[in-house]
């Protein structure tokens, strides 16, 4: 067993009741109320090794902008293996139209990322206008693909065919009104399911994750007013999240992108989504990310080009509302940019590239 996992346990062993998370160089901000967190005795078995080591390729979908799209990133990506295709959908800012919108892709093979081309969201005009960060599946219940999405509020589209982005059904909300749990600045959905309920989980920006859920034979409606799943320094816990089931176990997965000193994912386990989340030993700082500059090296003759390992996704075992995942073929499309880049957080020039884990940290 991993060094750093033997001493969460001793630590676990020797506290009882609660514990203050607190940083001695970062006072608590007078808004924000510190908070305790509870040690659970059944803490679940960190199913991989720590720390983690990620080989990074060199950028794979740059923004390409046509007579009538003038575009300066392709970010927030989601990602699923279909009929022998990737198929992407991620988000893109557009300087023409002045707000945030959507582009899809598809190719047979990462070599082929850079050259496929972009398909705009806005082909389908029940998606023109400000809709963002997509988050793809297909709903075995009800025979269809989802698409969830940004608009501030959650919402949704189907289709049959995930390659016609003009298929796509108009948008539907998630919630009739605003709910009185949902933070100031809610961002970033995805839907993740068991047997029984579905997850919609979110970030306010705000350091907190938060979650809402329905029965299955609900689904999309009548989500709960959402609770706080985690919470810690905004800092520490910002946006870009998704939650996994991890293939072959009871474990669940989630990662959280921190802000700084640059974008990183930080890792918590469950074995329950409707339960308490335990950050994972050696994949929980900026030290010792789940994945972020200081664990991340790049390809042979990729010459380094971001600090940020930004929103993102594993990629899947399947496609569908389980959100499963093979540890062992751990891959992850994320966001990075030109260091040199500021300013305007919606004119930072992002790009998607592909991380895969190095071999010596898969499991025997």
């Amino acid at each position: 067993m991993n060094n750093s996992i033997l001493l969460w346990f001793a630590v676990s062993a020797l506290l009882s009741g609660n514990i203050l998370i607190a940083s001695a160089t970062e006072p608590i901000a007078q808004s924000q109320t510190a908070e305790t967190v509870s040690v659970s005795e059944n803490v679940p078995v960190t199913p991989f090794s720590t720390p983690l080591k990620w080989k990074s390729s060199g950028m794979l979908v740059s923004p390409i902008s046509d007579e009538m799209h003038t575009i300066v990133s392709v970010k927030d990506p989601t990602i699923v293996r279909y009929n022998d295709l990737w198929h992407i959908y991620a988000t893109a800012y557009s300087t023409s139209a002045r707000t945030w919108t959507m582009v899809y892709l598809n190719f047979k093979d990462f070599s082929e990322a850079p050259k496929a081309k972009l398909t705009y969201i806005d082909i389908n005009p029940d998606l023109k206008g400000y809709h963002c960060a997509p988050s793809l599946f297909y709903f075995r219940p009800h025979n269809k693909w989802y698409l969830v999405f940004q608009s501030q509020q959650p919402q949704y589209c189907t289709t049959d065919d995930i390659s016609k982005p003009e298929t796509w059904t108009a948008p539907q909300d998630f919630f009739e009104t605003k709910p009185s749990g949902a933070p100031r600045l809610w961002i970033d959905y995805h839907v993740i399911c068991d047997d029984t309920h579905a997850y919609l989980f979110f970030t306010g920006d705000d350091g907190r994750f938060y979650r809402s859920r329905t029965r299955i034979e609900d689904f999309p409606k009548g989500m709960s007013n959402p609770e706080i799943a985690i919470q810690d320094r905004r800092n520490n816990l910002f946006e870009g999240s998704i939650t996994y089931k991890i293939k072959g176990t009871n474990t669940y997965l989630t990662l959280i992108e921190a802000l700084s000193p640059a974008r990183y994912y930080r890792a918590w386990i469950s074995d329950d989504l409707n339960g308490e989340w335990t950050p994972v030993p050696g994949a929980d700082s900026w030290e010792r990310p789940f994945a972020g500059i200081n664990n991340v090296t790049f390809k042979d003759g990729v010459k380094p080009w971001t600090r940020d390992i930004s929103h993102g996704e594993l990629i899947r075992d399947g496609y569908d509302e389980k959100m499963i995942i093979d540890l062992d073929n751990l891959q992850m499309l994320y966001q990075g940019r030109d260091p040199n880049s500021g300013g305007n957080y919606s004119l930072l020039p992002y790009r998607l590239a592909l991380l895969t884990l190095d071999p010596s940290n898969k499991q025997d």
